[in-house]
């Protein structure tokens, strides 16, 4: 037995006042509260929408938040790594 898994990829993305929306290439749309990156969160809507997705869509970076989310990740729940236990 065969199981095709599709990649996902990202080809577009775009914010509200909390949540990152995710436009995947595979017609799915993944939206991720910007609760999860606070780099994201704290950054102006110019900022937000200075992105570049890298990787033929396998990743999302800004360079000026020096902030880099994977997209398998975000489909797996997994948010900034670096945000303190605290």
């Amino acid at each position: 037995m065969s199981t095709l898994v599709a990649e996902a990829l990202a080809i577009h993305i775009h914010f509200d006042d909390e949540t990152m929306w995710v436009d995947l290439a595979d017609g799915r749309q993944l939206g991720v509260p910007l609760a999860y990156f606070p780099r994201l969160l704290r950054a102006t809507p110019a900022q937000r929408g200075q992105f570049i997705i890298s990787g033929g869509g396998s990743g999302l970076h800004w360079d000026e938040l020096d902030e880099d989310i994977s997209v398998p990740a975000l489909l797996m729940g997994i948010g900034d790594r670096a945000r303190s236990a605290a």
